[in-house]
């Protein structure tokens, strides 16, 4: 009889167990979204998630509905977090010129200067701003990094002033004067290269949750919850087993 209730309880305490470890604590993440907009009747899209753990961010941005090609081959599109200003995209009233084009220096008193470039590969400081072998390519991508995230970009989201802005235009879009216009950031370049076109405020979401466990294809139940249900399933067993313990101690009553 001994045997057999030692033998039912170590699967219920190990099942018990298993199942409290499933449980993730909590974490001091802090996620951040936006929703890109059109600028300048780009008509494009976007989303960008930030996340950011200690000293680290993982940004994921996805466009579509850009600029396609410039010069016959896939428009550069550069993207950045931008900071330190009102921490908003400007509206068509920032054009100050009248050539019915926001151009970067005109919308940076809503979304401010670069703090991190968002860049496909290597460097994301502002230096690397207007370095167009790191920019987007084509008409819709993703940019999926994890970097360093400085000083400044830290402040700007933790104040909600920090402005994600994609830059480019097709020309054929702009007004006359737009498209006989130069880039008021590289003279080489028309306007449109360097114009914005998508532009959205990042914003705190909930606190992230990490994964617990092995991916095991079930979805687990997380927090206080998971502990009940394990306390519950442990109570269970150890219901059965003495069940089983006392239909056993019946059976060998009668066999006597």
């Amino acid at each position: 009889m001994n045997k057999t209730l030692r033998f039912l309880a170590v699967p219920t305490l190990a099942l018990g167990a298993l199942a409290l470890s499933g449980s993730p604590a909590m974490a001091a993440d802090q996620s951040y979204q936006s929703t890109l907009g059109q600028i300048n009747g780009s008509s494009a899209s976007g989303t960008i998630t930030v996340d950011v753990t200690g000293n680290q961010a993982h940004a994921v941005l996805k466009v579509s509905g850009l600029a396609a090609t410039f010069m016959d081959a896939p428009y550069p599109h550069v993207q950045h977090i931008h900071g330190g200003a009102q921490g908003v995209c400007p509206a068509p009233s920032a054009d100050k010129d009248g050539d019915q084009v926001v151009s970067t220096t005109e919308g940076a008193p809503g979304y401010g200067g670069i703090v991190t470039t968002l860049s496909t590969s290597g460097d994301t400081s502002p230096a690397a701003g207007l370095d167009l072998k790191v920019a987007g390519q084509g008409a819709s991508y993703t940019v999926d990094r994890t970097f360093e995230l400085n000083a400044e970009t830290k402040a700007a989201l933790e104040a909600g002033t920090a402005v994600v802005v994609v830059h480019g235009l097709d020309p054929a879009t702009l007004s006359a004067a737009g498209q006989a216009a130069k880039s008021d950031l590289v003279p080489e370049l028309p306007l449109a290269a360097t114009s914005p076109a998508l532009c959205g405020t990042l914003t705190a979401g909930q606190m992230k949750m990490p994964a617990g466990g092995a991916d095991t294809g079930v979805s687990q139940e997380t927090g206080t919850d998971t502990g009940a249900l394990a306390l519950g399933g442990g109570l269970a067993l150890a219901a059965l087993a003495g069940g089983a313990y006392v239909v056993r101690r019946r059976s060998a009553g009668s066999a006597a």
